[in-house]
């Protein structure tokens, strides 16, 4: 199964999408010197900035971004998390709370769609660990010469949830070679599958390579919400999705596989290579 797809009809309530646009496009319109006090620090991915930044001389993605850990509460860094607009904390809640929701229904479709007991694939998203990164694309009139964010896959995450904050289109996906636009559907979430995922069902669902890329005259914006494994879990082919086939992926716990997954962001490769059996 291919992801991602375009989800409407989930009952998030507009008011709080109409205000969670608002405040992201009022913090990063903020001075620079502002966003700076949010900045993360060394060795650190909260906050305001670049993630995997190691070199003075790497060329950076076109963009600012901004990224929390929103649950388990007891995770969150309230340091970085922006006071500017003052409702900002409170809708990132609220935007917590709903994307969840959200998601628990998602993995229960996925469960009955893949013939698995939905308290097996449930399992291993115990607590729903969750992170959100704002991101912010400016306009750049040599747009054929920047990218916004370079192609990757979700590595860390098993389900993303996107939210095109304005129709800018941007965001591609890469399907059978081709690089394919997905034009914003005001109102919808990209459900793009992670990594995570496509190791958990055996490759049954398949992790989405994409990027984002930069209009020459509008800025973009985005929020892409993260939906993690328990820590202490095991990243491996879950057993009722096996059934007797072979496994494609070897198994490791969390902590091995986010080792792997911070090494594999720098050296250029993807995860999911490293874990395939031949």
């Amino acid at each position: 199964m291919f992801c991602p797809a375009k989800l409407i009809n989930h009952q998030v309530p507009d008011e709080l999408i109409e205000q969670l646009k608002s405040d992201m496009a009022e913090y990063f319109n903020l001075p620079l010197e502002e966003k700076k006090t949010f900045a993360q620090l060394p060795d650190g991915l909260q906050g305001y900035g670049q993630a995997f930044v190691v070199s003075e001389d790497q060329k950076l993605d076109w963009a600012d971004m901004h990224f929390v850990i929103t649950r388990p509460i007891h995770r969150r860094n309230m340091r970085f998390w922006p006071t500017h607009p003052p409702s900002f904390r409170g809708t990132l809640e609220s935007y917590s709370v709903e994307a969840n929701r959200v998601v628990s229904i998602l993995l229960a479709v996925m469960a009955e769609s893949l013939e698995v007991a939905e308290e097996e694939l449930m399992e291993a998203f115990e607590g729903m660990p969750q992170g959100m990164r704002m991101n912010y694309y400016p306009p750049c009139r040599e747009c054929d010469r920047v990218v916004g964010l370079s192609p990757h896959t979700d590595g860390a995450s098993s389900l993303t949830l996107l939210l095109q904050a304005n129709d800018v289109n941007g965001l591609q996906v890469k399907h059978e070679g081709l690089w394919v636009p997905v034009v914003p559907l005001p109102g919808a979430f990209i459900v793009n599958a992670g990594d995570i995922l496509e190791v958990l069902t055996n490759g049954k669902y398949k992790s989405g390579e994409h990027r984002a890329m930069i209009n020459p005259n509008k800025e973009r914006l985005s929020i892409a919400t993260f939906h993690l494994a328990k820590d202490d879990g095991r990243i491996g082919p879950l057993p009722g999705i096996l059934k007797g086939d072979k496994e494609n992926f070897v198994t490791w716990s969390y902590k091995e596989y986010q080792k792997a997954f911070l090494t594999t962001k720098l050296d250029g490769a993807n995860i999911l290579e490293k874990m395939k059996i031949n």
